[in-house]
C-alpha cells in the first residue's frame, strides 16, 4: 500500500512515498481505507523524532486522525459498523500505523461513522482536534454556567474548545486577532478580547474575580494564567509549556492517546457536528503525495483550519 512517512529525522522534505504491506485487522480491530488524513502539528513533532518513535523502528507514518470506509473488521469485533460504511478515527501513531496511508488499523473504540452530510476530509479534521478540546475541558470540570477562557481561539483545537464549552453549556470568553474576531464570534464566544500580553487584564475587567478555567491551545499559559481566579484551573493543549502554579491554581495537560479509545465521547462529536453545534475546519486539501508542502503550510502558520491530504 502507499504511504507517507520517514526514514530519517528532519525538515518537511524527509516525507516521501513508502510501499508498505496492507495491515491486517485482528480481534477488536477495524481496518479502513483511507481517503483523509487530516496535518496536525503533533505530525510535525514525529517527522523530528521528539514523539510517538521511542518504541519503533523506521519507517514512521505520522498522522493521528483519519476518514474513510469499513474495510475489514477483525474476528469477533463488536461494532455496529459494516463493511463500506463511512468512518472517521483517531490514530495513536506507532511505527508504521499512522493516518498518511491507503489502509489503517485501529481499534474498533477509535471509530465511529462520519457525520451525516459530511465529506470524509470535512470528517477528518474532527477527531484528533475534537477529543484535544474536550479532554481539556474534562480536566477543568467546570459546570455549567461557569466561564473559561480560551486563547487561540481561531485556530482549530481552539475552535473547537469555543464550540463544545458552548455545548455544555459554559460562558466563553475568548481571544482573536482583528482579522479573526468575526471567525471566533461566529464560533459562539461570548466576549472576543484582543490576543496578545493585554489579554489577561482585559478579562479582568469583564470578570475582576477572573475566569474559573482557561483552555490554553496557544501556549502562552504562562501569561494567561493571570486572567484565571483564585483556585480555578488551567488545561493547556501545547506540549512542553511549563506553566508555573499560582495562587491555588490547578495545572494539567492534554494527552490525546488516553482519549483514543473513548468511543461515547468520539460519538458525541460526530452527532454536535450533525447538529451543527460543531464545525469541520478544512484550510485546504492537498495529494497525500505533496505532505511536505502540507507541512510547510502548517509550521509557516496563520492557518485557519487544517490541510487534509487525501489518498
Amino acid at each position: 500500500m502507499k504511504a507517507i512517512g520517514l526514514t530519517e529525522f528532519g525538515g518537511p522534505d524527509v516525507l516521501r512515498v513508502l510501499d508498505l504491506p496492507v495491515p491486517e485487522a485482528g480481534p477488536g480491530e477495524i481496518r479502513i481505507r483511507v481517503h483523509a488524513a487530516t496535518v496536525n502539528p503533533v505530525d510535525t513533532l514525529v517527522r523530528r523524532g521528539i514523539a510517538f518513535v521511542s518504541d519503533a523502528e523506521p519507517p514512521y507514518v505520522p498522522g493521528m486522525d483519519a476518514a474513510g470506509v469499513v474495510e475489514q473488521i477483525g474476528e469477533g469485533t463488536e461494532t455496529d459498523l459494516e463493511a463500506g460504511d463511512h468512518v472517521m478515527a483517531v490514530v495513536v501513531v506507532s511505527g508504521t500505523r499512522g493516518a498518511y496511508a491507503e489502509h489503517l488499523v485501529v481499534p474498533a473504540e477509535s471509530v465511529v461513522r462520519v457525520p451525516a452530510g459530511a465529506t470524509d476530509v470535512e470528517a477528518a479534521t474532527l477527531p484528533m482536534n475534537g477529543l484535544t478540546a474536550r479532554m481539556a475541558l474534562d480536566l477543568l470540570q467546570l459546570p455549567a454556567g461557569a466561564t473559561v477562557a480560551v486563547t487561540g481561539a481561531a485556530g482549530a483545537v481552539g475552535g473547537c474548545a469555543v464550540q463544545l464549552a458552548k455545548a455544555d453549556g459554559l460562558r466563553v470568553i475568548a481571544d482573536a486577532a482583528p482579522k479573526d474576531e468575526a471567525l471566533v464570534k461566529e464560533l459562539g464566544a461570548d466576549v472576543v478580547l484582543p490576543r496578545g500580553t493585554e489579554f489577561p487584564e482585559l478579562v479582568r475587567r469583564e470578570i475582576p474575580d477572573g475566569v474559573d478555567g482557561l483552555v490554553d491551545t496557544a501556549g502562552v499559559a504562562g501569561l494567561a494564567i493571570r486572567a484565571v481566579r483564585d483556585g480555578g484551573r488551567v488545561a493547556s493543549s501545547v506540549g512542553g509549556v511549563e506553566v508555573p502554579g499560582e495562587r491555588g491554581i490547578e495545572i494539567r495537560h492534554t494527552l490525546v492517546p488516553q482519549y483514543a479509545r473513548e468511543h461515547a465521547k468520539l460519538d458525541r462529536l460526530r452527532q454536535l457536528a450533525e447538529e451543527g453545534s460543531l464545525t469541520s475546519r478544512v484550510a485546504r486539501t492537498l495529494p497525500a503525495e505533496q505532505a511536505s508542502e502540507a507541512h510547510r503550510l502548517l509550521e509557516v502558520g496563520g492557518l485557519r483550519g487544517r490541510v487534509v491530504l487525501t489518498f
